[in-house]
């Protein structure tokens, strides 16, 4: 691991301008990418949630840099654990989802087995207790993925009619839409 990118790291905070200027970084210093995709899936390391704030911008930018990363960042969905580090790592498998079916010639081209475990991740998001802005992307994500896959839409339906009434304002939107969308 470069001290490079630690150093940047250890200096980021959750301010919005903060995570972009280390993003810029990255997006200036393309050798540091791959190190950052790592970080994001090291849960033990102390900037690992840090890590994935700055993929998630640099991925706005450049999501076709992940292309080499995929079958990594894919299998790795599941050992996320902080919540810190899955809100941004659902809007980076969101973005991977929507660029994968838009097929144009800078689209990430997911696998059978990338696609199987954006499902997986993304349900298993959308049950367990996490905060709504990770549900939402889920939600998203799993609406794209239903339009290839018949059984995600009934699945998702159930889900969302069943915790609707458990859930807030923000959630209840995005489930509203996206019912309305499948029915």
């Amino acid at each position: 691991m470069s001290s490079e990118l630690q150093a940047k790291l250890d200096y980021v905070n959750a301010y919005r301008e903060n995570r972009l200027m280390a993003a810029q970084y990255v997006l200036e210093n393309h050798h540091l990418f791959e190190e950052l995709v790592s970080i994001c899936f090291s849960p033990e390391d102390k900037n690992n949630h840090k890590a994935c704030w700055i993929l998630e911008f640099v991925s706005y930018e450049e999501l076709i840099w992940l292309q080499p990363h995929l079958d990594f960042l894919c299998s790795n969905l599941k050992i996320l654990k902080d919540e810190s580090s899955i809100r941004p790592i659902a809007k980076v498998v969101q973005l991977l989802v929507k660029s994968h079916y838009k097929k144009n010639d800078d689209s990430i081209l997911l696998s059978e087995e990338n696609l199987q475990d954006c499902i997986e991740a993304s349900f298993d998001w959308l049950i367990n207790d996490v905060k709504v802005a990770t549900k939402a992307y889920s939600i998203r994500t799993l609406y794209i993925l239903g339009n290839h896959y018949d059984w995600i839409h009934p699945e998702l339906q159930i889900i969302l009619n069943k915790d609707y009434g458990d859930h807030s304002a923000a959630y209840k939107a995005v489930a509203k839409e996206v019912l309305k969308k499948i029915k």
